[in-house]
C-alpha cells in the first residue's frame, strides 16, 4: 500500500503541469458551482421549464466532469508523442452525463439517507466509466500497461466519496451541505490521480497513431471551449443565485412584516437555525432579532423535539428569556416551502396569561368567596384525597357539619348585609377553634364543614365540636351597637373504617345535623346507624305516600266538637289518615311531618280540601267541618283558589268551613297572611287559632289577624282541674277572647272532670275522646244523625 501511494504521489506531483491542474481544479470548482446553480434553479421552476434546466444541471455536470479531466490529460506529461481517440473521447462524455442523470434520478425519487448515497455512487460510477473511458482515449506513442491495483484502490476510494459528497447536498443542515463541493473535488481528484498512476508507458517508434487521432493541440480548443461555455453558464447560475437570494429576502421581508402583525411568537428556522422572528418573539423573550437568529430552536425551547414535533399539533413547551426566565407557552409547528427550500415555522403562543387566568378562575371555582374558606366542591375534592391517603396510613379521621341556629331569622329581620358581615365573623371564629391540619369550608349558606385530621378517637372529635359552638355562641355578634346571638348544631361522623366513601361521609354526617337540630340545637350528635334507617323510612315513606296520592289510599276521620250548652255535634276536625295496604291504617303523625318536607303536603292539603267539603255537605243542619292547613301550604300562591274550588265543587256555604292554622303559618311574611285570612273571613270562612298558648308571641297575633276561634292546647288541659296554673291559665284565655268577641274550643278534654270545667268556665266548644274518637266519614254521619253528645 505504501508503494501504491508513493507512486499515486509521484504521478500529481512529477508527471503534470501543475499549471494545468490548477487550472483543472478552477474549472472544477467552477462547473460543480454552475451544476448546483442549475439544479436549484430548476427546482424553483415548475413544469416544462423545470426539465430543460434540470438537463442543463446534468450536462452542465457532465462537462465539468469531462472537461476537468482531459484538462489533467493535457497536463500529463509522459514523455511520449501523444494524441486523442474522438470516438472514445466523445464516448466518455457520454458516459459522464448518462451516469450523472442516472444518480440524480434516482436522488430525486428517494427520501432516505441512503437513497443519497446511492445516487451518489451512481453518479461516481458515472464519472469513474468517463475517465477510464477517456484514458483508454489517450493515445501514446509505445506500449501501455495498467496496474490493476491502483484502479481498484482508485474506485474504491473514490466512489464512496461521490457517495458521501451527494449525501451532503442533501442534507438539511447548511454546513453539512457546504462539505459537498470539497468532498467532490477530493473524490475526483483521487479517481482521476489513481487512475493515470496505474499506467504503465513503454516507447515503440514503430507504433503510428489512427488516421482519425486528434492531436492534443487539436482538442485542447475544444476543451477550453467547453470550459469557456462553463464559465458563462457559472456567470449565468451567478446571477439566478443573486436573483433568488434577493427574492429570498423579499420574501422573508413580506413575511417578517406579516408575522409581525400577529399576536403570537413566530419563528421560522431551518433545521435547528433559526432565520427569523417576528416583533412578538422579540417582545415575548427580551432578546433583539440579531440575538435569536444568532440562536438554536432548541435552545430557545429548551426539551422540545422540534424535528420530530408532529405538525399542526400544539405541545406545552418552557421558553428561555433573556433574563434566564422559563415562560409557558405552547408550540406548534408547521412546515411551509419558502424559495423551494423546506423551513419549519412555530407558533408560540405565550401562556402566562392563561394559567393566571385559569387559577383565578380555579380559585372562583373551589373557594367561597364570602369567607374566603374552600366551597362544597373543594371540600370533597380534599375529603376524597384525604380519605384515600388515610385508607393507606390507616388513621381515624371525622367529618363535622356545622349549621348556625338562628341565622336565618336574623338574616330576614336585618338584611342580607348584615347576614354576610355575621357570616365572616363566624368564619373566624370557627377558624380560630380549629387544631393545626384541620380543613373547614362553607358549604353553602350558614352550612359548613370540618375535615378533622388525625382524630384518635371520638371524644377527641368531641371535644373540637365543643369548642366549635363555644366559639361561635359564647359571645354576641355586634351590628351597629346591636348584639345579636347565634348558635350552632354540629353533626359528627368520626371513622376508624377507611374503606368509607367520602360522599357516605358526608351523608352520614348531615343525618347527624339534621338529629342534633331535631333534639334543641346548640348540641353535638355522632352518628349512628338508626339515623340511616330512619332515613330509609322516611325515603320509604315519601315513595309510599306519592303512591298513596295518586292510587287513593287516602281517607278522612272526622272527630267531633261539641256545643258546650248544649252537647250538640256542632263541628268536625278532618284527620287524614292512610290506609296501607300492608301495614294498615297509618296515622299523621307518621307522614305529615314528612309530606310538608317533600313538598307532598300540598297535593296532599288539596286533597284533604275537596274530600273534607264534599262529605261535610252531606251532614244535616248547619255542622261545620275544620281542615289543618300547614305553613308550606299557606305558602303557596294557590292556596286561595284550592279553597275555592274545593267549596264550590262541593257546594258547600263558606260559613261552614273553619280553617285551622297554627302560629308557624304566621311567622312567614305577616302582610300576605294577613291578606289571604282577610279574604277567607269577608267570604265567611271561619279562621280558628289552633295550638294556642305554645307561641311566645300569640297574643300579638290576637290583636292583628281576624281569627273567629281560638283553640286552647291540650298542654293546659292535661292538668285540669287540679293543678292551679293550669286552672288560671285557661281561665284568662277564655276571658281574654270573649272580650275579643272571639269563640274558645277546649280541645284535649278525655275525663268528665275537665268537660265540667270547660262548660263550667263558659268556653264556646269541646273536642277530646270524653266526647268521642275520631271516625271514619259514614260513622260520623250516623253520629251526625243522633245529633246530642252525652257528656260524663
Amino acid at each position: 500500500m505504501d508503494t501504491l501511494l508513493r507512486s499515486v504521489f509521484h504521478c500529481m506531483v512529477h508527471e503534470h503541469d501543475p499549471r494545468l491542474v490548477v487550472i483543472a481544479g478552477l474549472v472544477c470548482l467552477i462547473g460543480i458551482f454552475v451544476s448546483l446553480a442549475m439544479a436549484q434553479h430548476a427546482a424553483r421552476e415548475v413544469g416544462a421549464s423545470r426539465t430543460r434546466w434540470a438537463a442543463v444541471a446534468v450536462i452542465a455536470s457532465g462537462c465539468t466532469a469531462w472537461t476537468t479531466h482531459f484538462i489533467i490529460l493535457l497536463a500529463f506529461r509522459p514523455g511520449l508523442p501523444s494524441a486523442f481517440d474522438p470516438l472514445l473521447t466523445g464516448l466518455s462524455l457520454i458516459c459522464a452525463i448518462t451516469g450523472i442523470a442516472a444518480g440524480i434520478f434516482v436522488a430525486v425519487g428517494g427520501r432516505r439517507k441512503t437513497d443519497h448515497f446511492i445516487a451518489g455512487v451512481i453518479v461516481g460510477t458515472g464519472v469513474a466509466a468517463l475517465h477510464y473511458v477517456g484514458q483508454f482515449a489517450y493515445l501514446v506513442q509505445g506500449k501501455v500497461e495498467w496496474d490493476p491495483r491502483l484502479v481498484v484502490l482508485s474506485l474504491a476510494i473514490s466512489l464512496p466519496l461521490f457517495g458521501l459528497g451527494l449525501l451532503s447536498a442533501a442534507d438539511r443542515n447548511r454546513q453539512i451541505r457546504m462539505l459537498a463541493l470539497p468532498i467532490l473535488l477530493l473524490a475526483i481528484t483521487l479517481l482521476h490521480f489513481c487512475g493515470m498512476a496505474a499506467l504503465r508507458f513503454s516507447h515503440d517508434p514503430s507504433y503510428s497513431f489512427p488516421a482519425g487521432a486528434v492531436s492534443p493541440a487539436g482538442i485542447t480548443p475544444i476543451v477550453f471551449a467547453v470550459a469557456g461555455a462553463l464559465i458563462s453558464l457559472a456567470v449565468a447560475g451567478w446571477r439566478f443565485e443573486v436573483e433568488a437570494k434577493r427574492r429570498l429576502h423579499r420574501d422573508r421581508s413580506r413575511l417578517r412584516a406579516l408575522a409581525d402583525m400577529a399576536l403570537e411568537g413566530l419563528i421560522i428556522c431551518e433545521d435547528d437555525a433559526i432565520v427569523t422572528v417576528n416583533s412578538t418573539m422579540e417582545a415575548m423573550t427580551g432578546h433583539d432579532a440579531a440575538t435569536l437568529t444568532a440562536m438554536q430552536a432548541s435552545a430557545l425551547l429548551p426539551g422540545l423535539d422540534i424535528a420530530n414535533l408532529p405538525d399542526r399539533e400544539e405541545r406545552e413547551a418552557r421558553l428561555l428569556a433573556a433574563n434566564g426566565q422559563l415562560i409557558p407557552v405552547r408550540a406548534l409547528r408547521r412546515q411551509v416551502e419558502l424559495d423551494q427550500r423546506v423551513q419549519a415555522v412555530i407558533a408560540v403562543r405565550d401562556q402566562r396569561e392563561r394559567l393566571r387566568t385559569e387559577a383565578a378562575m380555579r380559585a372562583m371555582v373551589f373557594k367561597d368567596p364570602l369567607t374566603g374558606m374552600a366551597n362544597r366542591t373543594r371540600f370533597f375534592e380534599l375529603l376524597a384525597m384525604h380519605t384515600k391517603s388515610k385508607r393507606e396510613t390507616e388513621q381515624s379521621f371525622a367529618v363535622l357539619m356545622i349549621d348556625l341556629d338562628r341565622f336565618k331569622l336574623i338574616n330576614d329581620t336585618y338584611g342580607h348585609a348584615v347576614g354576610d358581615v355575621i357570616l365572616c365573623e363566624v368564619a373566624h371564629r370557627m377558624r380560630g377553634a380549629l387544631r393545626r391540619g384541620d380543613i373547614i369550608a362553607r358549604l353553602g349558606g350558614d352550612e359548613f364543614a370540618v375535615l378533622a385530621l388525625a382524630v384518635e378517637n371520638f371524644a377527641d372529635a368531641e371535644a373540637l365540636a365543643a369548642r366549635i359552638i363555644d366559639a361561635v355562641s359564647a359571645q354576641p355578634y355586634l351590628d351597629a351597637g346591636r348584639p345579636l346571638f347565634l348558635g350552632a348544631s354540629i353533626g359528627l361522623k368520626w371513622t376508624q373504617d377507611n374503606s368509607e366513601k367520602p360522599d357516605d361521609l358526608l351523608r352520614h354526617a348531615d343525618l347527624a345535623l339534621y338529629a342534633a337540630k331535631e333534639e334543641g340545637r346548640g348540641r353535638t350528635r355522632r352518628f349512628d346507624a338508626r339515623l340511616e334507617e330512619r332515613l330509609r323510612e322516611s325515603h320509604a315513606i315519601e315513595e309510599g305516600l306519592r303512591v298513596a296520592i295518586a292510587k287513593g289510599q287516602l281517607e278522612l276521620h272526622y272527630q267531633p266538637l261539641v256545643d258546650a250548652r248544649t252537647g250538640r255535634i256542632v263541628s268536625a276536625e278532618a284527620l287524614v289518615r292512610w290506609r296501607h295496604p300492608e301495614r294498615g291504617l297509618i296515622p299523621p303523625a307518621e307522614f305529615i311531618k314528612i309530606a310538608e318536607e317533600t313538598g307532598l303536603i300540598v297535593p296532599l292539603g288539596e286533597w284533604v280540601l275537596h274530600t273534607a267539603c264534599r262529605e261535610a255537605a252531606s251532614w244535616p243542619g248547619q255542622v261545620k267541618v275544620a281542615v289543618n292547613l300547614s305553613p308550606v301550604q299557606f305558602r303557596e300562591p294557590s292556596l286561595v283558589s284550592a279553597v275555592m274550588s274545593a267549596m264550590g265543587a262541593a257546594k258547600l256555604p263558606p260559613e261552614r268551613l273553619d280553617l285551622e292554622i297554627t302560629e308557624g303559618v304566621l311567622l312567614g311574611d305577616e302582610q300576605q297572611t294577613l291578606d289571604t285570612l282577610t279574604k277567607f273571613s269577608a267570604w265567611g270562612v271561619r279562621i280558628t287559632m289552633d295550638d294556642f298558648g305554645t307561641g311566645y308571641s300569640s297574643l300579638s297575633y290576637l290583636r292583628k289577624f281576624p281569627f273567629s276561634t281560638v283553640k286552647i292546647d291540650r298542654s293546659f288541659v292535661q292538668q285540669l282541674p287540679h293543678d292551679a296554673e293550669s286552672v288560671a291559665l285557661v281561665r284568662a284565655i277564655i276571658s281574654m277572647t270573649s272580650a275579643l268577641g272571639m269563640a274558645t274550643t277546649i280541645e284535649g278534654v278525655e275525663t268528665a272532670e275537665q268537660f265540667r270545667f270547660a262548660v263550667a268556665e263558659g268556653c264556646t266548644s269541646i273536642q277530646g275522646y270524653d266526647i268521642g274518637r275520631p271516625t271514619d266519614g259514614a260513622e260520623f254521619g250516623r253520629l251526625v244523625k243522633r245529633g246530642t253528645i252525652i257528656a260524663a
